[in-house]
């Protein structure tokens, strides 16, 4: 599947909950995740923007728990972020990890988030808030197949194209560390 995805940062999420439910978006997810990213020892999945992936979902609406199985590959990221993306829900984390490890993916890191999305029209709008040692700031992501939509629901949220980014969190948080004072 491939996605058209773009990114606001340093975001205020009463703010955008309250654009949402202006819209008439509808609240189809409340979840804490925990990523496990993998990739090989040379980095090449990340070094291509790309990666392999464990999530364990624990949703809140449902309240029940999910794991699921992906590889992302990076097509894009000229006007936006295109992503191929494969994924499949899997019975057991360990067992989705012992066949990355079996590959010879190695465990890169362990990432836990909360997240929100908002359905509107064929639009999802994911609000992020991470452990703030891996991300310090919230964002949303805007996540469609048309690129129409994606700037009716950008201009609906309050925001311009000139708002969005089209970098990957890896490239934002970088960015955010390297300006940040010494010491933090």
């Amino acid at each position: 599947m491939k996605e058209i995805e773009t990114r606001i940062i340093k975001i205020n999420v009463d703010n955008i909950r309250n654009s949402l439910s202006s819209i008439n978006a509808i609240n189809v997810k409340k979840e804490n995740q925990i990523n496990k990213i993998f990739d090989f020892d040379d980095g090449r999945l990340l070094n291509e923007k790309g990666y392999a992936r464990i999530r364990i979902v624990e949703d809140l609406l449902k309240n029940e728990t999910r794991y699921y199985m992906t590889t992302k590959k990076m097509l894009s990221q000229e006007k936006y972020k295109i992503m191929e993306e494969n994924e499949t829900i899997i019975e057991d984390g360990i067992q989705g990890e012992n066949i990355f490890n079996s590959l010879g993916l190695k465990l890169v890191e362990s990432i836990k988030k909360y997240r929100e999305s908002y359905k509107y029209k064929n639009t999802l709008v994911e609000i992020d808030i991470n452990d703030e040692e891996f991300c310090p700031f919230p964002y949303i992501e805007i996540e469609t197949a048309h690129e129409d939509e994606l700037k009716e629901v950008v201009s609906l949220l309050g925001y311009t194209m000139e708002d969005t980014t089209s970098k990957t969190i890896y490239e934002l948080v970088g960015e955010y560390k390297e300006g940040a004072p010494k010491g933090l």
